[in-house]
């Protein structure tokens, strides 16, 4: 029995998604642009490799028990370096962190291998690459995945939590790095 046959008050929403017509990608992603958010890099460590990302597709999902969740670009290099480890830490920056955004988002041309030569860095319960002046850490152990359009969210149940030095954290508004 189909999940649709299971619920059928449902059967009318996914009628009306299949028929729905989206906005542009590229509208879509100047409006985005304009929702400010926490800027993060999700780290991972493992039989996989090792490796790291900023972004900002970031949210908390339950307190019972403790999940997260990411949103991760399946054509992002560390996409299934983070699947094939099963576990991530989601690294809220500190406003001075500006340089640790761009390392991890590409920016510099800096080496995967190389990008945690920048900042200090630890591990916690799951072995993920702590940032210590980071805001937050919050180091969790995946336990779903989900493929939704061009990206894998991956809900993490949080392990293990770090907190830096009190301060500013980045934020990311307009396509421009800010402070709060």
């Amino acid at each position: 029995m189909s999940w649709i046959d299971q619920h059928p008050d449902m059967a009318g929403a996914f009628a009306a998604v299949a028929s729905a017509k989206s906005v542009e990608a590229k509208l879509f992603r100047e409006a985005m642009s304009r929702l400010g958010a926490a800027v993060h890099v999700i780290t991972t460590d493992g039989s996989s490799g090792k490796a790291g990302l900023t972004a900002t597709a970031v949210c908390s999902v339950s307190d019972a028990p403790p999940t997260v969740l990411v949103c991760l670009n399946r054509n992002a290099g560390s996409t299934p370096i983070v699947r094939g480890n099963g576990v991530f830490c989601v690294n809220t920056l500190c406003a001075s962190d500006e340089h640790i955004a761009d390392t991890f988002a590409g920016r510099t041309k800096v080496s995967r291998e190389a990008r945690f030569e920048t900042g200090e860095w630890s591990t916690l319960a799951t072995g993920a690459p702590v940032l210590m002046s980071a805001v937050v850490a919050l180091d969790c152990r995946v336990v779903e995945v989900k493929a939704v359009a061009s990206h894998d969210i991956c809900f993490g149940l949080v392990e293990a939590i770090h907190s830096g030095p009190p301060g500013a954290a980045l934020v990311y508004h307009d396509r421009l790095y800010k402070h709060v």
